[in-house]
């Protein structure tokens, strides 16, 4: 992983806490009461105002969630013009809007285009309605062809697309079908997760009740390798465990700046940023954020100073689950950590090339543990 460059632009993220209805295996802080978001519109503006000028221009801004398009045209124009009062955005600025399938309409991505919104990013998961009703999603696989091709008719937008793979009831010829299908559009960028369950959602509590269960590690492993090796043989660079670019320019510029401690902005319930070798982030609540903003407190929850060796280690621990991977010469030199190296090596886990240590489609399986193995 290459450093971040002196003076390189900061993101903006916006957290937008609204869903419609609670996917059973989310685990990102969101609810379904539409009434307070009027509140929390104007606790954003007094966030943004705390803000302004302290972060210089901002190169890009994802709006992220929840579901951003539960919000109405009027809600989304009122948030981003405030954003645009308090920021300095980049001419060439990315900007990513989350959307679930059904919130799309041609009508919409007009006006989403008009914003200034350049990249959308569908939530489409599967293209099998027995799978999507699985997995508690209200889309429906027509649904997600029509919004497919609604966005992939407006030239000015970049597709992104998620998917969910590694779960009960898929197969892997059903997945290999939603990705043939899927490819079909041709997306810029795509986001594979394997289902992980976490245990405070409802997901979570089926399991531990026997009612739901998991592929096998062995069935999980062969799905990811499958799903690296097929995307890539469609001409796709496989650039972080679970994302997918068409070109190196179509990466996602934002979450690269997580990636290689760029600073970055977090907005909104639950929201974290980074600056300066400092990490920060708010309350999971929006109740509890509206009203901190409201009486002119901050809705930070908690802080914490990056020590330099921390700060290497999230660099090893982040760079070893990229294609860019991280810089040897932040290993240790001791004979522990060469053997290890060599070891890795050997494995066909890892490569060398031009002083970068890289991780192999292998190496992807295990690269949260590869940081325990290289380090004294």
């Amino acid at each position: 992983m290459r450093p971040p460059a002196e003076g390189e632009s900061p993101g903006l993220y916006v957290h937008v806490p609204f869903c419609r209805s609670k996917c059973p295996y989310c685990d990102f802080y969101s609810v379904t009461a539409p009434c307070a978001v009027a509140d929390w519109l104007s606790a954003i503006e007094r966030e943004a105002a705390f803000y302004a000028g302290r972060f210089g221009q901002f190169e890009t801004l994802y709006l992220g969630g929840g579901t951003p398009t539960s919000l109405t045209d009027s809600q989304l124009s009122r948030l981003i013009g405030s954003l645009a009062k308090h920021f300095a955005f980049s001419r060439d600025a990315e900007i990513t809007l989350e959307s679930n399938p059904d919130d799309i309409t041609p009508e919409r991505l007009a006006h989403f285009s008009s914003l200034g919104v350049n990249r959308i990013s569908l939530g489409i998961q599967s293209m099998h309605d027995a799978e999507l009703a699985y997995l508690g999603r209200k889309n429906t696989a027509k649904q997600n062809a029509k919004a497919l091709q609604w966005v992939r008719s407006r030239a000015a937008l970049q597709l992104a697309v998620d998917l969910i793979y590694a779960f009960e009831g898929q197969t892997r010829e059903s997945w290999r079908d939603t990705l043939e299908f899927i490819l079909t559009f041709q997306p810029e960028h795509l986001s594979c997760y394997q289902l992980t369950v976490e245990e405070a959602t409802p997901f979570g509590g089926m399991q531990r009740e026997g009612t739901i269960r998991l592929p096998s590690d062995d069935e999980q492993s062969d799905r990811f390798l499958m799903t690296s090796s097929f995307i890539e043989s469609n001409g796709y660079i496989h650039y972080e465990i679970s994302n997918f670019a068409k070109t190196h320019e179509h990466r996602s510029r934002h979450n690269n700046k997580y990636w290689r401690h760029v600073p970055y902005l977090g907005l909104g319930p639950s929201a974290h940023s980074f600056q300066g070798g400092t990490r920060w982030w708010n309350v999971r609540s929006v109740g509890h954020y509206c009203q901190a903003l409201s009486e002119g407190r901050s809705p930070v929850m908690g802080r914490e100073n990056l020590s330099r060796q921390q700060l290497e280690l999230e660099i090893l621990y982040l760079g070893l689950r990229t294609r860019d991977g991280v810089d040897v010469r932040i290993l240790p030199d001791s004979p522990r950590v060469r053997q290890a190296l060599a070891q890795l090596q050997a494995a066909e886990l890892v490569r060398l090339h031009q002083g970068m240590l890289r991780p192999t489609r292998k190496g992807f399986l295990i690269a949260d543990g590869l940081p325990l193995m290289l380090l004294d």
